[in-house]
């Protein structure tokens, strides 16, 4: 058994179908992109994480990708809508940031892959998160926590982090779930650390570089045409040319690291301070005339 989490989108907006009187009601995956004929599988209903977010338990399927559609009513007294954009790669929850057929997308790569094919798409995949995780100096998956009898501050919505008492976590908070005990306190189960599979601008990182590394090395191509770009080639095959990458900033260039430097984990020092004697015996730390 795995999980599959959803978000709703109706309206070119993200919805919360449940805190409108609807439900997020199955999800079928099929074998082939035409989404028809009999399902692989079939789950549902969803059940709510928390505003907007939902989870199905799918059945453990074979390694690949499945063509999905989701039904949900988006409100009481709204007809059921289905979204028909949502692809899930098997396996699901591994810790990769990308799977192994999102590579073979970039790379050209006709499905379904084989066993050495997703082995070595894996292994690319796992360079690349390597890098953004020396590059970032941190993890780039979220470590669990518990608090145990807490209160909330009142005001916060209760899967806000800063409805709890976190005051000696500089770091990123999501709160999973919360439970109320007999006394009124709570149970809070969190996510502590950057949550990297949620965050688009490293997922894309580290696809393209995972691509790239294998597009340049033809001995792990894969064997189906994955190597260096040809743009040309001459009659006798004396001479081949090749296709120029865009240059950083250009349209269609790989992403570099610095473009994740917003995701650094940032150290903070406190700057010495010489203490000084209060005022009038001298000029003080902030205010002074001269």
């Amino acid at each position: 058994m795995t999980v599959y989490d959803y978000i709703p989108v109706y309206g070119g907006a993200v919805i919360d179908p449940a805190a409108n009187g609807g439900e997020v009601s199955r999800i079928d995956l099929y074998d082939s992109p035409e989404r028809s004929g009999t399902p692989a599988a079939t789950a549902g209903p969803a059940a709510r994480l928390r505003d907007a977010a939902y989870r199905f338990a799918l059945a453990d399927l074979p390694d690949g990708r499945y063509w999905c559609i989701v039904t949900f009513t988006p409100g009481e007294g709204r007809g059921p809508v289905s979204d028909r954009t949502v692809r899930v790669d098997f396996p699901v929850g591994t810790g990769l940031l990308a799977s192994a057929e999102q590579i073979a997308d970039k790379l050209k790569v006709p499905l379904p892959l084989s066993a050495q094919q997703r082995e070595t798409f894996r292994d690319a995949i796992t360079d690349a998160q390597s890098d953004v995780a020396g590059y970032l100096m941190q993890p780039l998956l979220p470590q669990p926590r518990t608090l145990a009898g807490v209160h909330p501050v009142y005001g916060w919505d209760l899967y806000d982090a800063r409805a709890w008492p976190l005051h000696d976590v500089d770091d990123i908070v999501t709160v999973v779930s919360y439970s109320e005990n007999p006394d009124g306190s709570y149970d809070v189960q969190l996510l502590t650390g950057l949550n990297a599979a949620r965050e688009e601008p490293i997922v894309r990182y580290v696809i393209a570089h995972a691509a790239e590394s294998i597009r340049n090395d033809p001995g792990t191509a894969g064997g189906d045409g994955a190597g260096r770009r040809v743009t040309s080639l001459s009659a006798e095959g004396q001479s081949v040319s090749y296709d120029a990458a865009p240059l950083e900033g250009q349209a269609g260039a790989l992403p570099t690291l610095a473009s994740l430097a917003g995701y650094r984990k940032r150290v903070y020092r406190p700057i010495p301070v010489t203490p000084a004697a209060p005022w009038p015996y001298s000029r003080g730390r902030r205010y002074s005339r001269w």
